[in-house]
């Protein structure tokens, strides 16, 4: 069995946990948006471009050449952003993952499920409640207990006499 966090961390433990929560929020939603223009991308035959010849924001073709799916568009392509930037950000989602399940203790099936958070779609945001709960709970009864066990050896409780009335 893990050995139980230390109650000195708890600080750094809500903090790791706040940034857990952020990064988890933010991975999901790149990781939807990717999904979104995979399926543009492979299945509708476009990608999403901003500036160029097509305005602002605009969709540019994607055809089929020797050496695979080229687009017809310029400008910044927006849909290779999203990939770049949702694998760069699952980076930091990671060192959020592993900063809350080392404070923790947790074992290493834990991590493996915090770490699948940002490559399935949709379920960031179930890990994420669920660590939250997981994690707020633990440390609220780990203080209750830490109280109760400080008042139980506290001298001025065995200090003062009660009254025992029937």
């Amino acid at each position: 069995m893990p050995r139980a966090p230390k109650l000195a961390s708890f600080p750094a433990i809500r903090g790791a946990l706040k940034f857990y929560q952020v990064c988890s929020i933010i991975t999901g939603t790149m990781l939807l948006l990717l999904v979104a223009e995979m399926i543009v991308k492979y299945v509708v035959g476009y990608e999403l471009f901003l500036g160029g010849s097509g305005g602002f924001l605009w969709f540019a073709p994607v055809v089929e050449t020797a050496s695979g799916l080229e687009s017809t568009g310029d400008g910044f392509n927006l849909s290779l952003g999203i990939l770049v930037a949702h694998g760069w950000f699952y980076v930091v989602y990671l060192i959020s993952c592993f900063r809350v399940w080392s404070l923790m203790r947790w074992n290493l099936l834990r991590l493996g499920m915090l770490a699948a958070g940002g490559i399935v779609p949709l379920l960031s945001f179930f890990m994420e409640a669920r660590v939250a709960r997981d994690v707020k709970t633990y440390l609220a009864e780990r203080e209750a207990a830490e109280l109760h066990s400080q008042a139980e050896h506290s001298s001025l409780t065995h200090a003062i006499p009660t009254e025992n009335k029937r």
